[in-house]
């Protein structure tokens, strides 16, 4: 008989009975009960780049410990483990997860895998630090925060401008002392070029790659997709809206005051520039988005075509267009007027201890209304992401000018004409490309999923990989 590998074990079906040891399959989860001065362990996800990040944070915080670190890469968790004496490390979340001795974890790995991570964390009896977006899909959004709910789970979303001075703009916001809201704006346009192609190839050894795949459909190794650039491919990523953006998304969705919206319509495409065309990547890297909430619009740009042009430069940013004028940055700017104007003072508030320590605030009390960005807000902000995706997923070409039926909003048709004007100025020539323009898909915010549309309902989930299945029941 072969000796059975680590590895081959794992992909057996032995081991998915080994999942009910901590909650996977529906066994009562182990959650040990925090004393007030006892010190949290965390175990952190996923430590190539953002986790990093996560380590470096909970290691400022008093009363806390990073005392595991997990990644499907072994040559990355070694390196991060260099320098954390005695750090115990996993290369498959699952063992993770069956480690009692482990109180919370903070999942900073690739989109698909986020919500999976999350729902099979408190099934374990574990509190989550997620990062943005929480969720792949609408649907395994909402799953998370099933789980958070049914375990009594605290589970922080990483939209870090939940725990900062943002909430001054909201406050502004809802006192109406500038009017009504009318447009929501926010910005992801940060430098987003050709990732050229990469050729098929046998994963390296200290990769797992079967579980680096995990909920995605099963499918050859190419080095575009690990480690970061899987963002632009939608087995894997959400684009850049979904990437950046889902920090100004939440920012507007936050001002807006709303959960889901009544209608969304996407517009835009991929380019790189007046050389190459095509390279291997799939998600816009121009995109306009337009979600409708009734009285307020939120209206978004992601373009990643800028830099090279001073009339396009970077920007991630949001802007509140109200009825007597803009808020930009920290000044007001009433309409007709092109000096701006200190804000107008209102009381607003944020519970403190900065994102990480705010999370594990929480996780002491047990109160997840504590959290500045529970697990239902990082849904409804993500879901915004997706839901704009899937209206540009679900598009067709058109002439490259501003559709005439699109809208008819100033500030939408203008964001419109910067997409145009922006994507031209890298060499596209109009007559000789196309614009990708999303239906207007109508959206039931109560049931989450969209009116009479059952091609749209389909891209709210999608088919998962045995055995990494987000639960249809948590």
């Amino acid at each position: 008989m072969n000796k059975m590998t680590r590895r081959h074990f794992l992909q057996s079906t032995t081991a998915t009975s080994a999942l009910a040891g901590f909650g996977i399959l529906g066994s009562k989860p182990f959650s040990r009960v925090l004393g007030a001065n006892e010190e949290i362990k965390v175990a952190v996800v996923g430590v190539n780049g953002r986790g990093a990040s996560h380590i470096e944070e909970f290691r400022k915080l008093s009363g806390v410990r990073v005392a595991g670190l997990c990644d499907v890469d072994l040559k990355v968790l070694e390196g991060r483990a260099k320098s954390l004496a005695g750090i115990k490390k996993y290369q498959d979340v699952r063992q993770l997860l069956d480690d009692k001795d482990i109180d919370a974890i903070s999942v900073a790995t690739p989109n698909h895998w986020h919500s999976l991570m999350t729902v099979w964390a408190c099934q374990a009896g574990k509190d989550v630090y997620v990062e943005k977006p929480c969720s792949h899909n609408v649907f395994e959004g909402r799953q998370s925060v099933e789980a958070a709910r049914k375990y009594n789970r605290i589970v922080q979303h990483g939209t870090q401008s939940r725990s900062g001075n943002f909430a001054k703009l909201v406050a502004i916001a809802k006192s109406g002392k500038y009017g009504k809201l009318l447009v929501s704006k926010g910005y992801c346009c940060k430098p987003r070029w050709s990732i050229g192609f990469k050729p098929i190839k046998t994963p390296p050894t200290n990769l797992d790659f079967n579980i680096w795949l995990g909920p995605a459909p099963a499918q050859p190794f190419h080095e575009n997709i690990v480690h970061y650039n899987w963002h632009w491919f939608w087995d894997f990523g959400n684009g850049d809206i979904g990437n950046q953006g889902v920090h100004e998304m939440d920012k507007a969705r936050w001002a807006v005051g709303g959960t889901l919206p009544r209608s969304v319509i996407s517009l835009g495409g991929r380019w790189v520039d007046e050389r190459d065309f095509r390279d291997q990547g799939q998600t816009p890297n121009q995109m306009v988005s337009v979600l409708d909430y009734g009285d307020s619009l939120v209206l978004f740009e992601t373009r990643g075509l800028v830099a090279k042009d001073k009339r396009f430069p970077q920007i991630v940013d949001n802007e509140l267009y109200f009825e007597e004028g803009v808020v930009k940055g920290d000044k007001f700017y009433p309409k007709g007027k092109k000096e701006g104007e200190p804000l107008v003072n209102v009381d607003y508030h944020v519970h403190p201890g900065g994102h990480f320590g705010n999370f594990m605030n929480a996780v002491r009390s047990r109160r997840y209304t504590e959290l500045n960005a529970d697990i239902l807000e990082g849904h409804y902000s993500s879901a915004l992401c997706h839901l704009a995706n899937i209206s540009y997923r679900m598009g067709n070409p058109r002439p490259f000018e501003k559709p005439k039926d699109f809208s008819s909003n100033q500030v939408v048709g203008d964001s419109i004409m910067t997409l145009l004007e922006n994507t031209k100025a890298i060499g596209v020539e109009p007559e000789k490309t196309t614009l990708w323009v999303g239906p207007k898909l109508e959206f039931d915010a109560a049931k989450e999923q969209f009116v009479n549309n059952p091609a749209a309902d389909e891209l709210l989930t999608r088919v998962y990989r045995k055995p990494f299945e987000v639960p249809q029941k948590v």
